[in-house]
């Protein structure tokens, strides 16, 4: 699933193509994606829309607008493809912009979905912050694990509590924090917190820095892949050594996903 950095990777990309144009046509192969108006209203009203800027809210891409915007959610095997030299068998959604460019929503399973809102509020009002956004501190992240009975590798998939990290991220984070994934959000001393807090943010920046994850289905605007899935440490590493002890990297189920940790690092 393309988590914060492929979403802000995806954003980045395509904004130098997408601001300043409008949408001349929009056609929908698929129009179960289309959440929010009925897909007949979403095509009209988003026609001759003009783009005003492009951001970011934990794994929603979010489109504005003249008036409106536009709100993607990729989830398992969404991407947005920018000029597609071949037609694309899962194409869901096409925007075509006034320079004659094609955006295509592909989404092999069918699961990402669109809003057409007045308000981002409308859609991901019920997020928790995002981990990227300055106003997200590590005494903010304190407060949030403070009390909670739950897992911390859970609290993490939690969007209602953090928004933006998935899985593999989730993973990643802890191992670096030196913090076991089943470890209840309420154990955690400052410190811990502190070490978490500063692991998010250096894991989900140094993934934006590589341009994402290309573990399944993810590519960028232009059809390639990303490469942070080359520094992973533990995530989707189960049976590897551990880069800092070399114990082998162990796996769990947790809450119906895959968990990846170190046994001897992760405490």
């Amino acid at each position: 699933m393309p988590e914060l950095p492929e979403v802000e990777t995806i954003k980045n990309e395509l904004a130098p193509h997408l601001v300043g144009r409008s949408f001349s046509q929009v056609s929908l192969p698929y129009p179960g994606a289309v959440k929010r108006p009925s897909s007949e209203d979403f095509r009209r009203q988003l026609t001759g829309r003009l783009v005003a800027g492009l951001g970011r809210r934990g794994k929603y891409l979010i489109i504005n607008l003249d008036k409106d915007m536009l709100i993607i959610h990729l989830r398992m095997t969404g991407a947005l493809l920018l000029r597609p030299s071949q037609p694309d068998p899962w194409a869901r959604a096409v925007f075509r912009l006034d320079d004659g460019a094609e955006i295509v929503f592909s989404d092999r399973r069918k699961l990402g979905a669109l809003w057409l809102a007045e308000d981002e509020n409308e859609v991901v009002g019920k997020l928790g912050p995002d981990a990227l956004d300055p106003a997200f501190t590590a005494r903010v992240l304190a407060r949030r694990l403070s009390g909670r009975e739950a897992p911390v590798k859970a609290l993490l998939l939690d969007q209602g509590f953090l928004a933006g990290v998935g899985n593999m991220y989730a993973d990643e984070a802890l191992w670096a924090a030196r913090i076991h994934p089943l470890r209840k959000g309420k154990e955690l001393s400052p410190g811990d917190g502190e070490r978490l807090f500063r692991a998010i943010r250096l894991v989900l920046r140094t993934a934006i820095g590589n341009k994402g994850a290309s573990i399944s289905t993810y590519r960028r605007p232009g059809g390639e892949l990303g490469s942070a899935q080359n520094g992973f440490k533990v995530a989707h590493l189960g049976g590897r050594p551990c880069p800092e002890c070399a114990t082998p990297i162990q796996r769990l189920a947790l809450r119906n996903r895959g968990s990846y940790f170190c046994p001897r690092c992760q405490v």
